[in-house]
C-alpha cells in the first residue's frame, strides 16, 4: 500500500510539472522573484435549499485574500459571486461576477471587475478525481470604462484520497491564463500568467473540506518583457451546501 501512494505522489507531481511546463522558460536571473500567501473561503451549494424545484440551481460565493512583498504587504482582495446550473452530476455553466481591490506597492489603489461565463466537469477515475474549469474573463480595467481586455482561463485539478486515511487527500492543480485582445492597460495579447499548486486536503465532513499547500504564479507583464515569480503558501476553505 506504502508504495501504491509513493506512486501516486510520483504521478501528482508530475502532472504539476508538466502542465507548469506550458508557462514560457526564461532564466532565473531574469525574474523578479517574491514571496507570500493567499488564503480563500470557497461557499458552493445547491438552491433546493430555497426551493426544491431550484434543485439545478447553483451558488458560488468566494473571498480571497491575498499578501506579497515577504508576507509585509496586503495587496490584493478578491470577491466572486456565480449562479450556476448543473446539466448533469458532472457538468456545471456559471455566469458571475468578479471584483478585485488591489493596492500594488509603489502605486495607486485600483479596483479591476470582471465578468464571465465558465463549464465545469468533474470527472472521476480509479486513481482520483479530475476536475476541468474552463472560465472566459472580460475584465474592465480601471482608468477607462471602454478599455475591456478578453481572458481565457483554463484549470485542470486533481485530488487523490489516500488509502490509509481517506480523510486526507493529494491536491494537485494548474490554471493557465491567455490574453485574447492588447488594451493600454491589460497588456499586449498572449501569454498573460499561469498558476500552479501542489498540497493536502483534509476532509472534515461532507459540508468542510480545508486544502494547504504551495502555489507557484508565474506573471508575464504588459510587454511581455519582465517578468515576476510568486512563491506562495495558499490555505482554503471550501464549504458545501
Amino acid at each position: 500500500m506504502f508504495k501504491k501512494q509513493i506512486k501516486t505522489l510520483g504521478i501528482t507531481i508530475a502532472a504539476v510539472s508538466t502542465l507548469g511546463a506550458a508557462t514560457p522558460a526564461l532564466a532565473v536571473d531574469d525574474l523578479l522573484q517574491d514571496a507570500g500567501s493567499w488564503l480563500q473561503i470557497v461557499g458552493e451549494g445547491s438552491l433546493g435549499v430555497i426551493d426544491p424545484r431550484l434543485q439545478k440551481g447553483r451558488v458560488w460565493l468566494e473571498g480571497q485574500s491575498r499578501f506579497d512583498d515577504n508576507w509585509d504587504h496586503w495587496y490584493q482582495g478578491m470577491v466572486r459571486v456565480a449562479a450556476g446550473y448543473s446539466l448533469s452530476d458532472r457538468a456545471t455553466i456559471w455566469a458571475g461576477y468578479t471584483w478585485l481591490p488591489t493596492q500594488n506597492v509603489g502605486k495607486a489603489y485600483v479596483a479591476q471587475q470582471d465578468v464571465w461565463p465558465a463549464f465545469r466537469y468533474v470527472l472521476p477515475t480509479d486513481i482520483g478525481t479530475f476536475m476541468f474549469r474552463t472560465m472566459v474573463e472580460s475584465n474592465f480595467l480601471p482608468g477607462n470604462n471602454s478599455e475591456v481586455r478578453v481572458r481565457p482561463r483554463q484549470m485542470v485539478r486533481f485530488m487523490h484520497p489516500l488509502e490509509f486515511e481517506p480523510r486526507l487527500s493529494l491536491i494537485a492543480w494548474d490554471e493557465f491564463f491567455v490574453r485574447v485582445n492588447s488594451t493600454p492597460t491589460g497588456g499586449q495579447a498572449g501569454f498573460d500568467q499561469n498558476r500552479a499548486f501542489a498540497g493536502l486536503g483534509w476532509t472534515f465532513n461532507k459540508s468542510f473540506r480545508a486544502e494547504a499547500g504551495y502555489l507557484n504564479q508565474y506573471l508575464d507583464d504588459a510587454t511581455h518583457t519582465n517578468n515576476t515569480m510568486h512563491h506562495l503558501i495558499m490555505g482554503s476553505l471550501f464549504i458545501n451546501f
